[in-house]
Formats: structure tokens, sequence, C-alpha cells
């Protein structure tokens, strides 16, 4: 059929299908599922600048028998493209795979906005899987301990991929990050891959600083080995699911909670949040320290002041309160 269409046709009007360029500079386009006729020819104009070239784009995705429908996808039109290698690429469906990435995201549900702004699949279809307890089994986890499944980076997946396929890579990304020295370390510190993103989800809840991490997870590490509760205020906010608190009372610390690590000792049931792999590291590679408090510094620069006893912690959290006062914060 291509060859009959460009059959008698004169050698400037083939050198516009076969050599001319035709994009101007690279783009990344996206046939949506039940896109029209219109949208195709928008998508096209968009990119393609010369009215004839696009003509001459459509004419050959008839001739190729293009149907929108069965070629929804992601695709990168190269700079200098002519008009048969656009036609080509659309009509073969030669998707270009996506970076997809998430970072800083607590919740299940805001992951799965995240991945929905960049894939083809809703939020939705997302969610409906990561609370249904058997695809959490399948995957190795349960509800309450698969945030730990998910580690924040850049990964690749072709635009069209189905929720199902995306946990399934992930799962594979999350084998290959605790195989081998990883998995060994969390060994060593007596914690499973998903105790120790559980622990990294409470030190990343209290600091945001990368060099107070490993303190961090030094202080909790002390006050597992001791059999003492941990006492994370951030434990509290999740149980009470409401981050935003900025002063944890009584009335807080008295919440029935398997979260709560004032009430409760151990580690909670999973992560309160989705861990970075800094958090993460930060855990397996702490140095041993002697601290078992920690309280907010009262410059509020977000750095904490540590203590070795309740005494002194008891003189550090003094002063965080009486700033706190001052500045009216309830």
């Amino acid at each position: 059929a291509v060859v009959l269409l460009v059959a008698g046709l004169s050698i400037p009007v083939v050198k516009g299908y076969w050599c001319d360029s035709v994009v101007s500079e690279e783009r990344r386009v996206y046939i949506y599922p039940n896109s029209s006729e219109a949208q195709i020819d928008s998508l096209l104009h968009d990119v393609i600048s010369d009215e004839k070239a696009v003509s001459r784009v459509k004419r050959l995705l008839s001739a190729y028998e293009f149907d929108a429908s069965k070629r929804v996808g992601a695709y990168r039109l190269r700079a200098g493209m002519t008009v048969r290698e656009v036609a080509l690429k659309l009509a073969r469906g030669s998707q270009t795979p996506v970076r997809v990435t998430f970072n800083n995201v607590r919740t299940l549900d805001q992951l799965a906005e995240r991945i929905s702004q960049q894939l083809c699949f809703s939020a939705a279809a997302l969610t409906s899987l990561l609370y249904n307890d058997s695809v959490c089994a399948g995957l190795g986890f349960t509800r309450a301990t698969l945030p730990a499944l998910f580690l924040p980076d850049t990964y690749e997946f072709y635009w069209t991929v189905k929720p199902e396929a995306f946990l399934q890579k992930l799962s594979k990304e999350y084998e290959r990050y605790w195989q081998g020295k990883r998995e060994q370390q969390a060994r060593a510190l007596g914690l499973t891959p998903v105790e120790v993103a559980t622990l990294a989800s409470i030190v990343e809840e209290e600091t945001n600083k990368l060099s107070e991490m490993g303190t961090v997870a030094g202080l909790y590490m002390n006050r597992l080995r001791k059999g003492m509760p941990l006492q994370a205020d951030p434990t509290v906010k999740f149980a009470w699911g409401d981050f935003s608190l900025r002063r944890i009372l009584n009335v807080h610390l008295a919440i029935e909670s398997p979260y709560n690590t004032y009430r409760v000792t151990g580690l909670p049931p999973g992560p309160i949040r989705i861990a970075s792999k800094q958090a993460i590291d930060a855990v397996l590679n702490h140095k041993p320290n002697g601290y078992y408090y920690m309280c907010a510094k009262e410059d509020f620069s977000g750095y904490h002041n540590f203590a070795t006893t309740l005494a002194e912690h008891r003189r550090n959290a003094a002063r965080y309160q009486r700033e706190l006062n001052r500045r009216g914060i309830r």
C-alpha cells in the first residue's frame, strides 16, 4: 500500500516523505486510550509545524492501517525525523520507556497519586491493589509492611504498563537492593529488611538532616536493645493520622494503637512512611553511640540535642518547651 502511495510521485514529493526532516526538536508524545482522530491530528500539529508534512504523515498512517486504540503509548520523536520515520514509529507502536520518579512520599495513597501522574493507569487502579491483602501477600508483605517495598528512586517503565506489572518490577528492584551486603548488615543488627525500613521511616520523620540520621538510628537501636519503648513522636502522629501535629500532648500519647511507641515496646507493625534509601543506609551504617534521648533544638534549626541521661534530656526538653510557649505554638 505504501509503495502504491508513492508510485508515480515526483522526486521532490518522495523526498518529502523519505528524506526531509519534519521534527525540529525532540518531543515526547502520548496517544491516550480512546484518542479521537481530531486528537491525533492535534498531536501531529503540535510536533510538526509544516501542514503539508502533517498531511503526509496522516496519509502514511492510513496506508499502514494505523489504529490509535491499539497504539496507546508514549513515543519519543527525535529531532530530524522524516515523515516516514514518524509514521512508522506510531504505526508500529514503538514506544519509548518513560522515567518514573517518586521520592518524599509518606503514604501509599500519595504514592499512587504520584505514579498515576507519570503512567497511564489511574491512582485508584493502583490503590485497589495496594490495599488488597492477597496482592500484598503475593509480594511477600502485609498491608502494614507494604510501604517497605517501595524504594524512592527513578525507574524506567513503558507508559502503558499495568499496575500489576508495575508492582512486580518494583518487587524485583526490592530484592536486588537487599540481596547481599544490605541483607547481611540488617542481620548483623538483628533486624529484617522490613524492620530496617520501619526504623528508617521513623528516623526520616524525626529529622530531615542527613548528617543526623545515623545518630538518631543509633539512639533507637540502643532503646531496642535495652527493651525501652522508642517513644518516637512521629509514630504517635501516624497513629492519629495527623503529621501536622507540632506539639505532642498527653491526650495524644493516650491513643490505643500498635503504632504508639510510648505505650508499645519495640518497632511498630510497619513503616510510618515510605523511607528513602538514604534513611535506610543511615540505619544500616550508623555508628554506635551512647544516646537514649533526643529533643528538637530550641533554635528551630531542625537539628536535635541528644542526651545520655534522663536528667540531661529534661533540661534540653525544658529549653525547647519554653521556646514553644514563647512562640505561642500549641
